[in-house]
């Protein structure tokens, strides 16, 4: 785990706040990959942050331990989810007995991981059966604004806006005897513009980047999309890419 991903830490109640959740059609997918309902299943939240993911599960059913190393982004989960047990750990080296998860989720987590650790780990802990679910929500470059977004990020940042680490794919590292299947779920969601940018301000190129660097950013930013959003109000665009392995 770099410093890079537990820069998190320090924004966690304004991480939880902005990010952005997930649609229903994802986890009715997520089901549908795993061939098994996420009710009663014992689901690991690996990574699971303020527990943005972990709370749309255990609303759909599941039996959900959290595991997550950034002492910050615990707390916040465990204010928010008290009931919710929590283990301060990483999926490279998951704190858990094997055989004891029906289903093991990333939230745009899993690029995070050392895949030659963090699948092998993952294995362990899967019953026979069980599944493997990595998901991402990557903002939608065919959306002309957000497309120009990108390009402002990357001249400022020299660095990507929105995390698309889709490509951090197992395919090539998993064993025989184990399948992965793929879904695309776009969506979207309108927010203030003030929460837009508080979530922009939450990912890592702007934890690294410098409060100073980050606040003149944002208000130049700020100035640009009042020209597309004139009313204050921000259609984002995403797309999930949700990836689902089977241990057969």
């Amino acid at each position: 785990m770099t410093n890079r991903a537990l820069s998190f830490d320090a924004v966690a109640d304004q991480y939880d706040i902005s990010r952005p959740g997930y649609p229903p059609a994802l986890f009715d997918a997520v089901e549908d990959l795993a061939a098994r309902p996420l009710r009663g299943s014992r689901v690991v939240d690996v990574g699971a942050g303020t527990g943005i993911a972990t709370r749309l599960l255990r609303e759909r059913g599941a039996r959900v331990v959290a595991v997550e190393p950034g002492p910050g982004m615990a707390a916040r989960l465990h204010r928010g989810l008290p009931d919710v047990p929590l283990v301060r750990g990483s999926g490279d080296a998951l704190p858990l007995a094997g055989g004891s998860a029906d289903l093991i989720t990333y939230a745009q987590s899993w690029h995070w991981t050392d895949r030659d650790r963090s699948l092998p780990e993952a294995l362990r802990v899967l019953a026979p059966g069980g599944a493997l679910a990595l998901w991402w929500n990557v903002s939608d470059a065919e959306v002309p604004w957000i497309a120009a977004q990108d390009e402002r990020i990357r001249r400022h940042a020299h660095d990507g806006a929105h995390g698309a680490h889709g490509t951090a794919r197992p395919d090539r590292h998993l064993p025989d005897g184990v399948r992965f299947a793929e879904r695309r779920l776009p969506w979207t969601r309108r927010v203030t513009l003030d929460t837009h940018l508080d979530n922009l301000a939450t990912h890592s190129v702007f934890r690294v980047l410098g409060e100073d660097r980050t606040a003149r950013f944002l208000a130049d930013e700020r100035a640009e999309l009042l020209t597309v959003f004139p009313d204050g109000l921000v259609e984002e665009a995403y797309a999930v890419e949700l990836i689902v392995a089977r241990n057969l």
